[in-house]
């Protein structure tokens, strides 16, 4: 819920960029402020010092606070959108990229992407950075270790306070009342769990990301078809791991083998993961699908190209992208409610799942 100060600041900053105060015009004073929001002169005073800090108004001792002259100036020059990315040059990544670009160029806006690497202080640093531009009209993000406790998130609450539409993508912060455009992670995980037992399997494992909402969005959805089926669920047959890790799967490759040993089927976390550990599986005389089943996330060129192509669920990629920027631009417009929006999906059938006979 905003508060009384953050009323303030977005009632003068919507009468100056809806030009109900032009240029040089007398903003009203801190008494009838304070009348009619119904707060101190003090509250007044920090809500008028950050739009002074912002730009938009000039105080002048003596006489009063007035609209900066160079505000629509500034508005004009809002023109680039910040597209922040943990990754952008592998995987499903350039795919949801050029949906967004190619949207956003056809309507006038030029793109400036910032890679994070999946590290907090580089989110930081580039949120720092976004904070001291005023040519940045809308910011499209993928949260970075978003499935932990982020200490940026009040630098994206400095953002919205300055009015910058902001929308995530892939997955999102639940802390911050931000719309998002997603697959829908639970469901997802849901459908193709609910594939493997229809195919026989009841000791299902999975392979999780622990540090993005992702992988907690998709346990939650491995968990109500476990749930529903009346099967057991337990930690044995499952196992986390980090963004780190699950590049290289081989440096948890005991711990991940041990833990799966008595699974007739496993749900992997993206393709990424699937084509590492089919091959692990392989490596240790366990073969994909004869003795163990292997359904992934993302329908990636990996799924189609692995050793034993991997039945998979497809991301949306480049439609993700493009709705994620037609969702921005909506924003940037003005709307303001029904804005988050997540993909349904569906089973893409190859040769990484068996039929499971019990003897």
């Amino acid at each position: 819920m905003e508060t009384k100060y953050q009323n303030l600041i977005n009632y003068i900053q919507e009468q100056i960029t809806d030009g109900q105060l032009g240029p040089g015009e007398k903003v009203p004073s801190e008494n009838q402020l304070a009348e009619r929001f119904h707060i101190s002169r003090q509250t007044v005073r920090k809500a008028i010092g950050t739009l002074e800090e912002e730009g938009l108004v000039q105080r002048i001792r003596g006489s009063g606070t007035y609209v900066s002259f160079d505000r629509r100036k500034n508005l004009e020059k809002r023109n680039s959108i910040a597209v922040v990315t943990t990754y952008v040059d592998s995987y499903i990544f350039p795919r949801i990229l050029q949906g967004m670009q190619n949207t956003l160029y056809e309507s006038g806006f030029s793109v400036q992407i910032y890679i994070t690497n999946n590290t907090l202080d580089r989110e930081k640093g580039i949120l720092k950075d976004l904070l001291k531009r005023d040519d940045v009209a809308g910011m499209i993000v993928e949260g970075t270790k978003s499935g932990l406790p982020n200490p940026n998130l009040e630098l994206y609450r400095h953002l919205m306070m300055r009015k910058i539409p902001l929308l995530f993508f892939n997955t999102y912060y639940p802390e911050l009342e931000v719309p998002h455009v997603s697959l829908n992670d639970a469901d997802t995980a849901y459908k193709a769990v609910r594939y493997l037992i229809e195919k026989g399997h009841q000791k299902i494992g999975a392979v999780l990301k622990l540090d993005d909402g992702q992988g907690r969005q998709r346990y939650l959805g491995y968990l109500r078809a476990m749930e529903e089926a009346g099967l057991t669920v337990t930690d044995s047959r499952l196992v986390w791991i980090d963004t780190d890790e699950s590049k290289q799967l081989a440096y948890c490759r005991d711990r991940l083998l041990n833990r799966v040993e008595e699974c007739t089927a496993l749900l992997a976390y993206n393709d990424q993961i699937a084509f590492q550990l089919i091959r692990m599986l392989e490596e240790r005389n366990i073969r994909v699908p004869e003795d163990v089943s292997v359904i992934s996330i993302d329908d990636s060129d990996l799924a189609r190209h692995s050793e034993v192509p991997i039945t998979s669920l497809p991301h949306p990629k480049e439609n993700l992208g493009k709705k994620a920027a037609e969702t921005l631009l909506q924003m940037i417009a003005g709307k303001k409610k029904d804005l988050t929006y997540e993909f349904d999906t569906r089973v893409v059938e190859r040769e990484s799942v068996a039929e499971h006979k019990t003897l």
